[in-house]
């Protein structure tokens, strides 16, 4: 069985004051439920805040990106080294750094490696627009994004995989359970070739885009779906409970 997991996303918002009470409310609700990962993941600035509230529980923090080295002449940039004593997972190759900040496939693999040397988790994004989608070429794209992203990187079954469907991100129009199960499932088949199918049996890829706690449970009770990640749905704490909550019930 693989084990559960929700990471909460929440992008640039929160000041370190609202991250603190965020947390804080948070908190309590999250470390009832057991038999599930959670992850939270703040703006750089809240990291080191974050993680002085949940230590000692077993809520993980996780950052939003890095860049590849380890450090030198990166004005702006954070690199694996700064992120390692203050969170356990790292999100890398989400759609809106590859929609504005211009990363490729190859970038993404660099991150991959990099936060694999440090000991970081990477939580691995993947997903097409909305003009791929409507042209058929889904299945293409990620194939595309799951082999470059992981070439030359040894079969790992501890990298996190999150489906993230460009057009439903924040547009409130997530995909059908079936959709997201069916598009999952390829993935992992992917990950059996690039790979091998043992591996890929234990990779857990979550589905993100428009997960809300009305519609959590259409999409964690597709066999491939092992949990979500989760955007705006993650900035109010009962909601997120509550995500966190229903995962953790259908997936026992």
């Amino acid at each position: 069985m693989r084990r559960p997991l929700i990471a909460g996303n929440w992008k640039m918002n929160t000041t370190v004051d609202e991250a603190v009470i965020l947390t804080r409310d948070m908190l309590p609700g999250l470390k009832a439920i057991s038999n599930i990962d959670r992850v939270i993941c703040p703006p750089f600035i809240s990291l080191q805040r974050v993680s002085e509230i949940v230590k000692d529980t077993a809520v993980a923090v996780g950052a939003q990106n890095m860049y590849f080295k380890e450090k030198g002449a990166f004005t702006g940039e954070i690199s694996p080294l700064m992120l390692k004593s203050l969170c356990k997972y790292v999100i890398l190759g989400h759609s809106e750094r590859r929609q504005f900040f211009g990363e490729t496939d190859d970038i993404v693999n660099e991150k991959l490696k990099a936060a694999l040397a440090t000991g970081l988790l990477p939580i691995f994004c993947i997903g097409e627009s909305l003009q791929e989608n409507e042209a058929g070429k889904t299945r293409e794209i990620l194939a595309r994004q799951v082999t470059g992203g992981l070439k030359a990187i040894s079969a790992n079954k501890d990298i996190v995989v999150a489906y993230e469907p460009v057009w439903a991100i924040g547009t409130g129009k997530a995909a059908t359970g079936d959709q997201a199960g069916r598009t999952i499932e390829f993935i992992r088949g992917t990950l059996a070739s690039t790979w091998n199918s043992e591996i890929a049996q234990s990779v857990r890829i979550l589905y993100g885009g428009s997960v809300t706690d009305a519609n959590i449970a259409e999409f964690v009770r597709e066999p491939h779906i092992d949990g979500a990640l989760v955007g705006g749905a993650s900035l109010k704490a009962s909601d997120f409970i509550e995500i966190v909550r229903q995962t953790a019930a259908l997936k026992q």
